[in-house]
């Protein structure tokens, strides 16, 4: 394939939109900035890209409960596009506000293979928004994630949410999780061992960062990749001066999005 076709879906509220199609662009995605007004009404116009994004933000000012209103047209206005679209064998990724929307449609984590909502995204702990850097563990060797492939074992990411606490409806939803090897990311401190407060920020179950789909073909996670693609990103770039992108790992989620792309369409 000469170009993967990627479009960033924004609506009012969506503030990472441009951050996210940029990193895209930079991972060398041919990348459409498109609202969700003019999705819902031209239908067919998702089928012609292969990987849909939903970016960051506070979509309908987070009213209801974050990302539900979005999570709701994206239900019941484009269900049967969508549904076409993963079967297809494309790719979508939701990031912050994003994941909270592909949760509370039922797309993640997917385990019944239908949009049944088996997981939330509710209010952090510490009862506050929180904005800062924090570590991330990535998938045990098992996960079959295509975003995740080649990620060093940490990460450093910035984090910016409210409602960012990770929980399963059950713990037998849980338990599948493990087992499918859909848990891709989990806070950690510095040397990645789990830690609690204040390394996982917001209290998430099992210290979940981020998780995919049984494919592994949709991810959703809270940190933002979108913010981290060079090494200048870092607060602590200086110390790190002449390490290539090794503190830019965010950008290396974008790549394996579209080289899956390019190989395999």
């Amino acid at each position: 394939m000469k170009n993967a076709k990627t479009l960033v879906l924004r609506t009012a509220g969506t503030n990472c939109d441009r951050e996210t199609a940029y990193a895209f662009e930079k991972a060398g995605s041919v990348t459409d900035l498109i609202h969700i007004n003019r999705l819902i009404g031209k239908k067919d116009l998702l089928s012609r890209y292969h990987i849909l994004a939903i970016p960051g933000g506070f979509t309908y000012g987070d009213d209801v409960a974050s990302g539900k209103i979005l999570a709701n047209e994206l239900r019941f206005s484009l269900k049967e596009q969508i549904n076409a679209f993963v079967r297809g064998g494309k790719l979508i990724i939701g990031i912050c506000n994003g994941f909270q929307v592909l949760v509370k449609m039922g797309l993640l984590p997917g385990i019944t293979g239908s949009l049944n909502v088996e997981a939330t995204l509710g209010l952090n702990d510490n009862g506050v928004f929180t904005a800062k850097w924090i570590h991330l563990k990535t998938a045990p060797e098992k996960t079959h994630c295509v975003w995740a492939k080649g990620l060093p074992g940490i990460l450093d990411m910035p984090i910016a949410h409210a409602e960012g606490k990770f929980i399963p409806r059950t713990g037998s939803v849980l338990k599948r999780l493990r087992d499918n090897g859909q848990i891709v990311f989990r806070y950690t401190d510095s040397s990645g061992t789990a830690a609690g407060p204040p390394y996982n920020p917001n209290g998430s179950v099992d210290d979940i960062a981020g998780i995919c789909d049984p494919t592994g073909r949709i991810l959703g996670m809270m940190p933002h990749p979108e913010r981290h693609i060079t090494p200048l990103h870092h607060p602590n770039w200086r110390r790190h001066k002449g390490e290539g992108d090794k503190l830019g790992t965010g950008m290396q989620i974008f790549r394996n999005g579209v080289k899956y792309i390019k190989d395999n369409f």
